[in-house]
């Protein structure tokens, strides 16, 4: 049964984040807000969760999914990064993008994609996601919170707990988020390119 915490959106509670990070370190699934939607994720070590992950999401190891981190530092750790992509990743971080990127031997082969070796990498811009990463002290693996046959992200804590309730652990409930998913942008080319329009504007790529 997912336990559901009513969460601050803007001044989370310590004790809480505590909680949290303890549960997602003894391999719990959680559901948490950010700047676009809520999120499953997961301890990036934990292979059960990322198998329960792509089986609630019914994605296989083709679908990307998302490192998210709290600061470009930890992008460069788990990511190869040259000058260029690293000027648009402070242009436009934080905030409501995912870029793929070519993970670095810090990640596990079995996140990333099997054969482009590549990752979705991402600095959330909520204040519940980035005080979770601190205190957690190292990066979730993560995916947008969108069931398979549904046109939208699922955005109310009730709702998640009713949908996923023998599924997930823990739901971080800080209200209605948002139901646009991020833009993904995959810098891994000689130019950027456009995967997913969402949230994030897309004018700071010339993608407009």
């Amino acid at each position: 049964m997912a336990r559901l915490v009513n969460i601050h959106p803007d001044s989370p509670q310590q004790r809480l984040l505590v909680q949290a990070a303890e549960f997602i370190r003894d391999g719990a699934l959680v559901a948490l807000p950010t700047d676009s939607c809520y999120a499953l994720g997961c301890h990036l070590g934990d292979k059960e969760a990322l198998d329960r992950i792509r089986m609630i999401r019914q994605v296989d190891d083709r679908h990307h999914l998302t490192l998210m981190v709290r600061d470009l530092s930890e992008i460069a750790t788990y990511a190869r990064v040259d000058n260029a992509q690293y000027r648009l990743l402070k242009a436009a971080t934080p905030g409501s993008y995912t870029f793929i990127l070519e993970g670095s031997k810090e990640l596990p082969r079995r996140v990333m994609h099997p054969k482009r070796k590549t990752i979705g990498l991402r600095i959330p811009d909520h204040p519940v996601a980035l005080a979770l990463l601190e205190e957690l002290g190292e990066p979730l693996l993560t995916t947008t919170l969108q069931l398979p046959g549904d046109e939208a992200p699922l955005t109310e804590g009730w709702e998640i707990q009713d949908r996923l309730d023998d599924q997930i652990e823990l739901i971080l409930d800080a209200g209605h988020c948002g139901t646009e998913p991020t833009t993904v942008i995959d810098l891994t080319g000689t130019a950027p390119e456009l995967v997913r329009a969402g949230r994030g504007p897309l004018a700071l790529f010339g993608l407009d």
